[in-house]
Order: C-alpha cells, then structure tokens, then sequence
C-alpha cells in the first residue's frame, strides 16, 4: 500500500460568501470557484460560458506581420510549401491543420514527419535535405523548430525560408528564420504564454484568414484537432487554452473531422467526449502511429475527408495502439521483476532498469508504469544500434532535468525538461550513469518529493452531495491542469456492511456518514479493504461521478484514497 500526502487547499472564506450571495448556488462550488481566481459574477460567468469572441488576436504574437506575408508571397509565387512537425500528437494535429488549410489555397505543398528513430525529435537533417532536393522554398514548421538554429542556417544556405510555429522555451541564441511564432520568446507581448504547438499553428492560420478575407468558419473548423492537442500536450487549461478546448470538444462531439470520427467508432464511444476521452482514447491512439511505425499515417487520418479511408487509417493506427499496449504491458512486467530482485533497491531514490530487447517507442510509458508503482525518479533503458537509449520520468517537483545533466559525463546526448527526458550513452557505461544518477537525485531531492502527493480542494459532508452539485460541477469541465476535477474529504465515514473486493484489484465502496449512504469504486484499492472492517471509521478522498443504471442516474464516488478516520468521527 503506497503511502500518499494529502495537501490541502486553502479557501478564502469571505470571498466564497460573497460569491454565493451574488451566485446563489452551493458553498461547495463557490468555494472551488475562489480557489481558482473566478471570485465576482463576471469571472465565474466567464468561466463557465467560455466565449470565440475572448479569443487573442493573432496579431499580438511577435512576427506574426513577417509570417503572414511570406505565406501569402508564396502562395502567390506557386512556391512549394513544406508543412513539417513533430511525430507526436500536437505535432501531427498542427500539421494537419496547416496543410489542410494551405491545401484549400495552393497546390504546392506536402507536409513532412520525421522518422522517430531513424531521424529523432523535431527538425531533422534528412528533412532539409529532401526539402533541398525537391525545391521547396518555404519551410512551416509546427511544435519544434525553436532549438534548431544550425538546421534553419543551413537550409537558409539552400535558400529555403523558414516559419518556426514552436511553444517550447527557445535558447538565447534563436534560429535565423523568416518568423518566429512563439509566445515564449522574451519580447513578445502575446498574453497566452502556454499555447501548445497546434495553439500557435492555429493563431497563424487565424492571421491568414483574416489577412485573405475568409470567413471565421474556416479556422474554427480546426478546433476539434486543436482541442486533441491541447489535451494530449498538458497544457494549461486556462485562459485562451479553455476558450479553445471548450469549444473543440463542442466540435469533437458535435462535427469531429472523418479522423476523430473514425477513431471514436473504433473505441466504440457511446458517451459524450471529455477532454480526459480525448487524453486517454484519442492522443494514445495517435501517438502509437509514431512509437510503433510512422507518425505520417496520423496526419493523413486527420486530413482525410473521405470516412471509409479514413477508418482504414484509424484501424491502423488502432492496431499500432494494441502493439504498443502489448509492448507496453510486458516490458513492465519484465522492469518490475528486475526491481525486485534487485535486494539494493529498497534503499535507492531513483529506478535505473536496462535490457537490450525492450522496444524503443514504449520506454517512456515504461517509465511512467514503473512510477505508479515505485515513486521516484526513473529511467528506462534500451539498445538502439551501437548504444543504449532511453527516457526518463520525473516524480512530482523534482527537476529530472538538472539530475540528468549532472550525469553527462556519461552521456552522449541528452535533453528534456522539468519532468521528463531522453539520453543516450554507450552500453558499457549504463551502471556508472545509474550509479551518478542516484548520487545526483539523493543529494537534492526531499523525502516529501518520495511520496505522491493528493491535492484535496474541500472537505465535505455527504449531506453536501447532491446530483445538482455534481450537474454544476461538470459545467466547469474541461478539466486539466490549473482548472482539475475537484477532490473532496469526506471525514469519518464508515462501512454498512455491503463493501467488498472486485475482482481482486478494486474495492466497491458502501459509506455511510450520519443518515446519508453512498456507493463508491476504488481502482486498484483491494488493498485497502481492511481499513473498513471493525467498524472502523475512515477518512476519505475521492471525485464526484455519475452511475447511470437501466435509465436510472445516481451519484457515486470515485474513491483515490482512504486511512483510518483522523480526529472526531461521526456514526
């Protein structure tokens, strides 16, 4: 049974008054309201009606001037276009938006995505050189670009221009292209910093139909896919990025493109589509076209307007899912029984796991696997030809980054970020990384980064609960990062009798607090069951849901945690 903190949120009582006085709906939600900074009228009807009109102009993002105009002296010019990105989901969904919207103007362009593992991450030289030997003037690229600057000169040296469309955090020196489209660059004044890289590609396409006179239609019928992206790159869903996933799940439900159509007949989606559908059935779908076999498959099912092609694409990528999963479940197997019988590892803070035959594109959700099991810094390693490559995770506020390039020496490349990296280094040297590996995670990290950490947004009572608070709750959907799904307390509560064990791994909760009684599921909790026996009173943690039963709707819990009832318990 992992041990997990439970981090409680602060809530301004007075602020919260003041909201359900103007409001007039429960205290529970006003309090999640002020929590999040909606605390007058105006910002909670923002919140929750989320408005196309709110959307930033595009011509508030530095260059976007210089970007447009090029595009529109190559589209004049008959010049060919090279729409090039990255093999994961923001980048094979900006793609598709770009060509698609550049393909209803001209004829000259093709889009590119790089070989994950004959080309790697972001602008590849193998892709200069095709763009080189085919003539293309004008380079668009879309979720990489901003680290490439010797790339860039060289294809300026075969006289291609380049348009960067990137998010990520760009390096003092920046590429010498045409335009930079990038929020984060020091000197822009855009007011969204947290764009993913579809985000930015969408913003030029917005200046280009405004610039060409095209009606609002044609780019908001990009949405559904920015809405994917926005979901699969864990983004910030605040601000103009709620604005834009509100309304692309709309679209997803209402008129999702052939691809999205396709992959949800396949995933047999019977419920509406919720950005958490969206991160969970969609985004693996489409990133398992790049880990398995080719990431272009992806953005020819996302362009496809014919629904039986469509679907044919979409079974591919559904079968590269299920290799993927299958790769997936047995590397962790193996990892986990490397683990444990390892007799050191009990006293280490980091995981370090090694074997030639694991497949490449699944290290990474390896990675992640073996954190939900053993929490702390993790990497997992393969051959990839003549060296050892792999990805690494980080567990929650620890700076992976800076450990790992504490360890370079060892190394032979490297990159990454706060949470999450990839490196490669010579087989030979794999045991002496591990062993600077853990000295650079045990020298800096704290014991409370070794225990996984519970945000709760309230404690409530199951008087609280109701199917109206639920309905409210749900409209502030979609969730994600700077705006989750709230997490309530619920203190002293106790079994009736009728919890059990579900299929060995999960727990079917039977509470009950004062004269209020409610059903619950825990996944993967058939450990804590014992806590309910004796009569014992727990505490626990959990998320609102909705059983819906032979047309019939009650509410239930989501049960994340639980621990024996703490202070005064109530029967």
């Amino acid at each position: 049974m992992m041990q997990r903190r439970w981090t409680f949120l602060s809530t301004d009582e007075k602020k919260t008054d003041a909201l359900q006085a103007q409001l007039k709906v429960s205290r529970v939600l006003c309090g999640l309201l002020v929590q999040r900074g909606y605390d007058d009228f105006e910002k909670a009807r923002d919140f929750f009606r989320p408005q196309l009109g709110d959307l930033h102009s595009p011509w508030l993002m530095k260059d976007m001037r210089p970007a447009v105009d090029r595009v529109r002296r190559a589209i004049a010019a008959r010049e060919k276009i090279l729409v090039y990105g990255d093999y994961d989901v923001d980048g094979t969904t900006a793609v598709a938006c770009m060509f698609s919207f550049l393909a209803s103007l001209t004829s000259f362009v093709e889009f590119y995505i790089p070989h994950r593992y004959r080309e790697g991450y972001g602008v590849s030289q193998a892709g200069i050189d095709y763009a080189a030997a085919n003539g293309f003037g004008l380079i668009i690229s879309l979720d990489c670009g901003i680290k490439s600057t010797a790339l860039v000169a060289d294809a300026k040296r075969h006289g291609i221009d380049f348009i960067i469309c990137d998010h990520h955090l760009p390096d003092p020196e920046l590429p010498p292209a045409i335009a930079i489209l990038n929020p984060k660059q020091k000197d822009c004044s855009y007011p969204c910093k947290d764009l993913c890289g579809c985000g930015v590609g969408f913003k030029l396409i917005t200046a280009l139909c405004a610039e060409l006179g095209l009606p609002d239609q044609v780019y908001l019928g990009y949405l559904d896919l920015v809405a994917t992206a926005i979901a699969a790159d864990i983004v910030p869903i605040t601000g103009e990025n709620r604005i834009l996933a509100f309304h692309g799940l709309k679209k997803v439900n209402e008129d999702p493109c052939a691809g999205i159509r396709a992959l949800m007949r396949l995933a047999d989606i019977r419920k509406e589509m919720t950005l958490n559908s969206l991160v969970f059935i969609i985004a693996p779908r489409v990133n398992a076209a790049g880990r398995m076999d080719d990431a272009r498959k992806a953005v020819l099912l996302f362009i496809e307007k014919d629904e039986a092609q469509a679907l044919a694409f979409a079974e591919m990528l559904h079968q590269d899912n299920s290799d993927r999963k299958e790769a997936d479940s047995s590397i962790t197997e193996e990892a986990l029984a490397l683990i444990e019988n390892d007799p050191a590892f009990a006293g280490q803070k980091t995981t370090v796991v090694y074997q030639e035959h694991w497949h490449k594109g699944v290290v990474g959700i390896v990675a992640s696997r073996l954190i939900e099991k053993h929490y702390r810094p993790t990497v997992v390693l393969t051959r990839s030809g003549d060296y050892a490559a792999g990805s690494a995770r980080s567990v929650a506020g620890f700076n992976l980054y800076e450990a790992i390039h504490a360890c370079r020496e060892y190394l032979i490349g490297y990159g990454g970020h706060f949470a999450a990296a990839g490196m490669t280094l010579l087989p030979e040297n794999v045991p002496a990384f591990a062993r600077a590996f853990e000295k650079a995670v045990e020298s800096s990290i704290t014991p409370d980064q070794l225990v996984p950490e519970i945000v709760i947004d309230a404690e409530v009572t199951f008087s609280d609960l109701s199917i109206p608070l639920y309905q409210l709750i749900s409209q502030m959907e979609p969730f994600g990062p700077g705006n989750m799904r709230p997490v309530f307390l619920a203190k002293g509560v106790r079994d009736t009798g009728h919890s059990k064990i579900l299929k060995e791994q999960h727990t079917r909760f039977v509470l009950q607090q004062q004269e209020k009684i409610f059903t619950g599921i825990g996944f993967g909790m058939a450990d804590q069951f014992c806590l309910l026996q004796n009569d014992a009173p727990v505490d626990i943690v959990f998320t609102l849901d909705l059983n819906e039963w032979n047309g019939t709707s009650s509410l239930q819990l989501k049960v994340i945690d639980c621990r024996p009832a703490a202070g005064n318990t109530s029967k």
